[in-house]
């Protein structure tokens, strides 16, 4: 399977990360869309996001190996439509500069809001939710 997915998750308190060659970032508590593609194997890609312990590689690695996920959407497809799902969120809430969009030019692919709100984007774009167990 291929296609494009949306990682939520959850910051529980203010609180700077370095981030690669992003730097150190600041967090404000609350909920995080991030927005990725897997065009070989969708269902690895998010298996890999879920797993804490895995080598860091990308900008996402740095959040998903401290912090929880909540929730997962993924849209199954042939080409990538991730810019085109980080530009909707883009559209309603605050993103982090630069956050995995090394390969593209989008201005980023994470995203700061409401639960509820992400959560709406997701339905609204017809994403589905992936179902699973944190390792």
């Amino acid at each position: 399977m291929k296609g494009s997915y949306v990682l939520i998750i959850e910051v529980k308190k203010d609180q700077k990360m370095t981030i690669g060659k992003l730097g150190t970032q600041f967090f404000k508590k609350g909920y995080y869309a991030y927005v990725g593609s897997a065009m070989n194997s969708l269902e690895n890609r998010i298996n890999r996001h879920i797993c804490k312990n895995k080598k860091i590689h990308w900008h996402i690695d740095y959040l998903t190996s401290q912090l929880k996920i909540l929730k997962i959407f993924y849209l199954e497809n042939d080409y990538k439509e991730e810019c085109d799902i980080a530009n909707n969120f883009g559209k309603k809430f605050k993103s982090i500069a630069g956050f995995g969009c090394t390969d593209c030019k989008c201005k980023s692919h994470l995203f700061f809001g409401e639960l509820n709100d992400l959560v709406t984007i997701c339905n609204n774009l017809k994403l589905k939710q992936y179902f699973f167990k944190i390792f």
